[in-house]
């Protein structure tokens, strides 16, 4: 049985995304805090940083409704991609897409004022 995966964007699709819908996603940044310091992602964001998954974890529903789409960001799109896995894997009506290339291609193809680390 294959396991449900997100479904890829680009920065330049999520770019356009963000810009022109009525119905915007839900950002949701895996990074850790000082992640986030050095570059931040240029919109609103529910930041659930995985190492401190256990902060978070039971109060997720209530977090992050599954009534909108999600997309999940990190450095690179690896992090994002697991936990955007493990998201759909717990079969709670979550539609998710993961940022390929993270916030590192964001940088290079969408916004360069945004720091790469």
């Amino acid at each position: 049985m294959n396991q449900p995966t997100p479904t890829p964007i680009s920065a330049k699709d999520l770019h356009r995304w963000l810009s022109n819908s009525s119905s915007l996603p839900i950002c949701v940044d895996v990074r850790e805090d000082q992640e986030l310091e050095l570059a931040r992602f240029p919109a609103d964001v529910l930041h659930l940083p995985l190492s401190r998954s256990s902060d978070w974890m039971e109060t997720l529903p209530q977090l992050l409704p599954n009534d909108r789409p999600v997309v999940v960001i990190c450095h690179a799109g690896i992090r994002s991609w697991n936990f955007g896995s493990w998201l759909l894997e717990q079969d709670n009506g979550y539609q998710v897409w993961n940022l390929e290339g993270g916030i590192d291609a964001w940088s290079i193809n969408v916004d360069s004022s945004v720091p790469r680390y």
